[in-house]
């Protein structure tokens, strides 16, 4: 073919005909899985929740249909990450030394912490589509329920506040507020299921007999086989080794070079500038005067979401005979708001919602407080939940601090601050050099005065010191960082605590070669027969059982004691907890021939055992105070499951796609 054609047919395909080409594929494309080549490896969430809309619940699971007619829901990577090293943060703090992070850093563990995001995505879709709202009187109500801003049994302002600015990052009540929000629109419906779930007396009773329960046993512990030093062949170690991959894996690994940047605390006793300390009280004495708050109630008059304009005139002008009958003379708020409130939360306390500072509240309805003069009541206000009248029943200005009862503390924050401004620099002047020399810690270290320090190879939550935060392994992790040998940016470990890493190696996860792990394989492999040769002696001693031999002559003839327990109850570690189970669900015995079972223990040895006997407990030696609280824990059980149904219901009617490369 000669150029002239090749030319020509460029010419051509880059015109109409390519055009017409790209327009008839891409009808069958958007039907048939076209994201999966556009979409899917670009994806940068760990999962997506994708649910039709209300208005078409068949809607078919087209890219087309679903790009412009379903809603979603996205698990961001970082979200999942976040949650992930939470979790496992908290794994380390409750196993202690047992902990093992090789382990927990599984595509298992990943998938079930995933799984666990997925479900509230689950909820939050529903929710919303559902038009479930949540009132600003409840969300209020769950803040001041909360222990930590709590000062001797009652919602303290001041404390929540400070709560909230110690928290990393610090948070506004606004955000902190939608965030509760969130929770409780996700948790409403599954709650509530929850809560409808009763239990029959029939039904308990029944419990009350199995869980009353005891049973006569007898049984006789067969020790472990003598240990197994027999060889193991190359082609037994090579079928162990490929049945059981997943077990011999590296996990990914780096090794690391860092920089580390402290800021030196002041000295207690260092001389500071009386003018600069007192500069700096002027600056922020407002820290020390309590926060105005006003004590106010409020008459809701609800209107729903998507009211006509009708609904929405009947409920305005009902908000204004409300409020022209609060502001006559000797009107009692307390008993309008009990008598004509929407708001379930304040209206049987009169419309009281306590004691209110500004970021509290929606704009509008804060405004509006913020305005009233005390013992005033407001005209109506619109919200999103409808209109509300506002009283105004006390108002605490606050109280300002003197500048020699904070003496100390300023001059403390002064010398602090200069410390700060120090440290402040240095930063800076390394993060200009990384940015002059990103390859390299050398030329930063040198202008900062700071050594670089090393690390070395360590797997993701395996690390320790700087490598065991969260923040730095993120990044240690990260493919800017494993793949093109950069330093990182700034990262704070603590405050005034700065580190800049760079990854010296990189190793990512891979299968560990036979030949690495065969002392471990042949060890496995022992470990395997021994456990088989007890399984397959205490299936033996079942069998003679059944054939009626009585477990009594069994162990003579082994030379091991056999113990007879007569009325074990449910639960009873005798000999151990995973063999009372064992008891419990073998079949009663029939007639006079027991039932036997056997149960393998974690050390290698077995209980083998026979069930001669079952008396059912007797649900009329319970009081009734401990048949309603059994009444109510089988409530609780059968609520949760209840919810649990609906979960998966719901996913059921939902897409959800998850990324693994994300994770």
């Amino acid at each position: 073919m000669s150029e002239t054609m090749l030319q020509a047919l460029r010419d051509k395909t880059s015109g109409w005909i390519a055009i017409a080409i790209v327009a008839v594929l891409a009808v069958p494309f958007a039907f048939f899985g076209m994201e999966q080549y556009l979409f899917q490896n670009n994806a940068d969430y760990a999962a997506k929740v994708e649910a039709p809309p209300k208005w078409w619940q068949s809607a078919p699971d087209w890219w087309l249909v679903r790009k412009f007619a379903w809603s979603s829901a996205e698990v961001s990577a970082a979200e999942f990450r976040q949650t992930f090293d939470s979790m496992r943060e908290q794994r380390r703090q409750q196993e202690g030394e047992a902990f093992d992070a090789r382990a927990f850093e599984t595509m298992e563990s990943k998938r079930e912490v995933l799984e666990q995001l997925i479900d509230r995505a689950v909820l939050g879709l529903a929710a919303d589509r559902a038009n479930i709202v949540v009132g600003d009187a409840q969300v209020q109500e769950i803040i001041r329920s909360i222990p930590a801003f709590q000062v001797e049994g009652r919602f303290d302002p001041q404390r929540y506040q400070m709560a909230l600015q110690s928290t990393q990052p610090p948070r506004t009540p606004r955000d902190f507020q939608e965030s509760i929000r969130i929770d409780l629109q996700r948790a409403l419906v599954p709650q509530s299921i929850a809560e409808t779930a009763f239990v029959t007396e029939g039904e308990s009773r029944r419990l009350m007999r199995l869980l009353g329960e005891r049973r006569d046993v007898s049984f006789v512990v067969v020790p472990p086989p003598a240990v197994d030093t027999a060889e193991v062949s190359q082609a037994e170690q090579q079928a162990w080794h490929e049945s059981h991959a997943s077990r011999y894996r590296e996990p990914e690994k780096v090794a690391l070079e860092y920089l580390e940047l402290k800021s030196e605390a002041g000295a207690d006793g260092g001389a500071v500038d009386e003018a600069e300390v007192r500069a700096h009280f002027e600056q922020v004495k407002s820290r020390f005067t309590t926060a105005e708050r006003r004590l106010a109630s409020h008459i809701l008059v609800e209107v729903p979401a998507g009211a006509d304009d009708a609904t929405q005139q009947a409920a305005q002008k009902k908000a204004a005979d409300i409020a022209a009958q609060a502001q006559a003379p000797g009107a009692d708020f307390a008993a309008l708001a009990r008598e004509n409130s929407d708001d379930p939360g304040s209206r049987d306390g009169g419309g009281d919602l306590g004691w209110i500072e500004k970021g509290m509240m929606a704009g509008a309805f804060e405004d509006a407080l913020f305005a009233l003069q005390p013992d005033a009541v407001s005209a109506p206000v619109r919200t999103d939940f409808g209109w509300h009248v506002l009283q105004l029943r006390e108002v605490d200005a606050g109280e300002p601090v003197a500048f020699e009862d904070v003496r100390a503390q300023m001059e403390k924050e002064v010398r602090e601050g200069d410390s700060s401004r120090v440290y402040n620099e240095q930063v800076g002047r390394i993060v200009d050099e990384i940015n002059k020399s990103p390859m390299s810690l050398e030329p930063a270290a040198a202008v900062g005065g700071v050594p670089i320090q090393t690390i070395a190879p360590f797997a993701r939550g395996a690390g320790s010191g700087i490598a065991a935060n969260n923040a730095v392994v993120q990044a240690a992790f990260s493919e800017a960082l494993t793949q093109d040998g950069t330093v990182s940016d700034p990262i704070e470990i603590g405050p005034n605590q700065t580190v800049f890493i760079r990854v010296t190696s990189h190793t990512p996860e891979r299968a560990q070669p036979l030949e690495q792990v065969r002392e471990r394989v042949i060890a496995e492999v022992r470990a395997d027969r021994a456990r088989k040769q007890a399984e397959q002696t205490a299936d033996a001693m079942v069998a003679e059982i059944a054939g009626g031999k009585t477990l009594q002559a069994l162990a003579s003839e082994r030379q091991l004691q056999a113990q007879e327990v007569p009325g074990i109850p449910r639960g009873a570690p005798v000999p151990d907890a995973a063999a009372s189970q064992a008891y419990f669900r073998a079949a009663p015995p029939s007639g006079e021939a027991p039932t036997p079972g056997k149960v393998m223990l974690a050390d290698g040895s077995a209980v083998v055992f026979a069930v001669t006997r079952v008396e059912p407990g007797n649900p009329d030696d319970a009081s009734e105070q401990e048949r309603a609280m059994l009444r109510q824990q089988l409530g609780s059980l059968l609520g949760s499951e209840d919810a649990e149904v609906l979960q998966r219901s719901l996913r059921r009617q939902m897409k959800i796609t998850v990324n693994e490369a994300r994770l």
